[in-house]
């Protein structure tokens, strides 16, 4: 079936392929949830399709099924009850090969066409997106609807245009001509094709299953390659959704939809080891803790494994203009989604001696006690809270807290619940915040949720020392840098983006350390422990496929010797 995908949605291809050269701002897809944007019906449309799929059976119609699994628990304590397809890999497996036959030879704009058709009605759905992400991650509406929907839909988009410029570099076909004598000419035609790797296995994570999942897919899914989806069992409907319409658009363009598969598990009868070691899979896209993803490298030799793993994230105080905003903008990005973004921040460096302010030195128990405040503050009104903590995705995450805050030597504030009128059995949970001197190894690893460390240092040298040495040990992605010294400032820059980590300076109003654009901030460096790879940039989408040659003899421009 043929279509002109490509020609209607071209002017955004180009307008992406744009935004990746300036890395200015640019968004394909609008992020408020308007219905003057996505029509005046468009909430209640999403609503009444999300509460369809509730209690139900979510039948892609995939060969290989052998029983029906039902995994998710909202984090907001409502019953979701879906049951998504666990399958026989022996059956799906050769399936999915066969789909690609095809595929592999579809040109490069029908590839890309098809994409970008299934990225335009992922957007159409993305209130329903919205839904399904706050009740499967534990997200609020409006996070959701952003990163699950919007934003998630550029960072594809982003690899859309990656791969599209990637295969494009080489041209289809040139005309060689070489003289080889006085009288002789050799003229060979030759032809270049985009041969994929092979199938590719997309891990999703709990907490940002599209956001994270769809540069992977799309990735593969230009070069060529199918992709079997294996979402965390917490969060599936997300993915089962985006692999729903992944589906109907292939068939549409009369490909066959098994390109795109949904391989969903339990707990206890876990698939994602099996099936990223199959001779079969040749690429492995993973997010995740570092124990499964450290494994996934160790054992999935026979592909080619790009892995967002855990980093522990820093902020550095050195001195501030205002220290009620920075502050304010910190306690914001402790507060976001609960600490449950990969890249909030855990560990707050503060010298003992304090921190230069407008009008002098700020002690460290002055430093530390407006942090507390403005954390305070900002789940003080139990609307905002419930908005921008969300709700805690998993049992494990509230158990570390209660854990660490039962442990701690001295808690500066302490976690609580807070209370969701429009949910009241959400779990729920404020951050966490514990004091320790540098030499306490308790804040050198992961502590994934709603938990801070303050950490008291003998200096800002020692606070750059410290963060960037973490980074390079444990991981990291982020880094926040508040001062108002310019070598500080130059010091502090240059150790942790020598460490990989993505550095922020002197942030203030609505602009936060844990926030990551796409087609302008790489996330994730692929520099130090916290994974592998960047989303995105060219090597995330280029070793998903090579260029194959084909060489013709033209006997007609060959001139023989006379003898």
């Amino acid at each position: 079936v043929t279509t002109n995908w490509l020609d209607t949605h071209r002017e955004r291809l180009d307008d992406a392929l744009k935004a990746i050269d300036a890395r200015t701002f640019w968004s394909a897809y609008p992020e408020v949830p308007s219905g003057r944007i996505y029509g005046e019906t468009a909430r209640e449309e999403g609503m009444a399709a999300w509460k369809a799929r509730l209690g139900g059976q979510f039948d892609l119609e995939q060969p290989g099924v052998i029983e029906w699994v039902d995994t998710e628990r909202s984090p907001y304590g409502i019953e979701t009850g879906i049951r998504y397809p666990r399958v026989d890999l022996d059956v799906l497996i050769p399936a999915v090969t066969s789909a690609m036959d095809s595929w592999k030879r579809a040109s490069i704009e029908d590839r890309t066409g098809i994409c970008l058709e299934i990225l335009s009605r992922l957007n159409a759905q993305s209130f329903e997106m919205a839904l399904a992400v706050m009740h499967t991650t534990g997200q609020g509406f409006m996070m959701a609807f952003q990163a699950g929907g919007p934003h998630a839909q550029d960072r594809g988009l982003e690899a859309v245009a990656y791969a599209w410029r990637e295969m494009t570099r080489c041209p289809r076909e040139a005309t060689w001509t070489k003289k080889v004598s006085k009288t002789e000419v050799v003229t060979l035609d030759k032809t270049w094709r985009v041969v994929p790797r092979g199938i590719a296995a997309n891990i999703g994570c709990s907490t940002f299953p599209t956001w994270n999942g769809y540069p992977g897919l799309f990735a593969s899914l230009m070069t060529g390659n199918a992709v079997v989806v294996k979402p965390h069992p917490g969060a599936v409907l997300p993915l089962a959704i985006t692999v729903e319409t992944a589906r109907a658009v292939l068939r549409d363009a009369g490909f066959d939809p098994n390109l795109v598969t949904l391989a969903c598990d339990s707990v206890e009868q876990p698939v994602a080891q099996d099936l990223v070691i199959r001779d079969e899979i040749r690429i492995v896209d993973f997010t995740g803790g570092n124990v499964f993803g450290d494994w996934i490298e160790s054992n999935a030799t026979q592909a080619r494994v790009y892995s967002e793993k855990a980093g522990v994230n820093s902020i550095i105080l050195d001195g501030v203009e205002d220290l009620r905003a920075v502050t304010g903008n910190i306690a914001f990005s402790l507060c976001l989604f609960s600490g449950q973004m990969c890249t909030t921040p855990q560990n707050i460096f503060i010298p003992e001696s304090g921190i230069r302010g407008p009008e002098g030195m700020l002690g460290f128990d002055e430093v530390v006690g407006a942090i507390v405040k403005a954390v305070d503050w900002f789940v003080s009104d139990p609307a905002r809270a419930a908005e921008v903590l969300g709700a805690i995705q998993s049992e494990a995450t509230a158990a570390r807290v209660s854990s660490i805050s039962r442990d701690a030597d001295t808690v500066l504030r302490a976690s609580s619940a807070i209370e969701n009128e429009r949910f009241p059995s959400a779990r729920t949970a404020t951050p966490l915040i514990v004091q320790v001197d540098a030499d306490d190894p308790s804040w050198r690893t992961e502590a994934f949720g709603p938990i801070v460390y303050v950490v008291r240092t003998s200096s800002s040298a020692e606070s750059i020392e410290l963060a960037a040495d973490s980074a390079r040990r444990q991981g990291g992605l982020t880094a926040g840098v508040w001062t108002v010294d310019s070598q500080v400032q130059e010091q502090a820059v240059a150790a942790l983006t020598d460490a990989g980590v993505a550095t922020s300076c002197n942030l203030a109003g609505q602009i936060w350390v844990n926030q990551s654009a796409a087609f302008s901030d790489f996330h994730v460096s692929g520099a130090n422990p916290a994974g592998n790879a960047t989303l995105c940039d060219a090597a995330f989408v280029a070793d998903r496929f090579r260029m194959v040659a084909s060489r013709t003899f033209v006997p007609s421009q060959v001139e023989e010797v006379v003898g």
